[in-house]
């Protein structure tokens, strides 16, 4: 049986399971996760003044096999805040169970929960396997994504 809940800080086997899972993530994206991003993150999602939270997926001997990470964003032009789902990763041996799925039917419930309007996230255009599974419980926008480096407007 899969359970989703919150990775706890005070368990190596958490942490090295998360690192393994966060490190594959980074390599499918193509973006260099040295140790020390890892332990800041690790650490982000273990303090409570940070804005950054996260869910993993265990399997049933309790191993983890999946992760999603999001936080809070104002919605001005809604006048409220959503949920923005910055990371989901899902172990390759683990695909094809809906765990990637059920992680973020666990950020929706905490949509809910805390009352945000909306949980939104972007993906890489050539992610298709992922894009089939966010087709079927999500609505694509229109929105184009662009990212700008603040040295670059000096």
């Amino acid at each position: 049986m899969l359970t989703i809940d919150r990775p706890r800080a005070e368990s190596p086997a958490d942490r090295e399971a998360w690192r393994r899972l966060y490190k594959g993530y980074a390599e499918f994206y193509r973006v260099p996760m040295p140790d020390d991003r890892l332990d800041l993150v690790w650490s982000w999602l273990h303090d409570p003044a940070h804005e950054v939270e996260g869910f993993v997926a265990r399997d049933e001997t309790a191993a983890i096999v999946g992760l999603t990470h999001y936080r809070e964003f104002a919605r001005p032009l809604a006048g409220g805040v959503g949920l923005f789902l910055d990371d989901l990763f899902v172990d390759p041996a683990a695909r094809g169970g809906n765990i990637g799925t059920m992680l973020i039917e666990a950020v929706a419930a905490e949509a809910v929960r805390r009352g945000c309007g909306v949980v939104r996230w972007i993906t890489a255009d050539n992610n298709y396997r992922a894009r089939t599974a966010y087709d079927r419980v999500a609505t694509r926008t229109m929105w184009v994504t662009y990212d700008l480096a603040p040295e670059a407007v000096q």
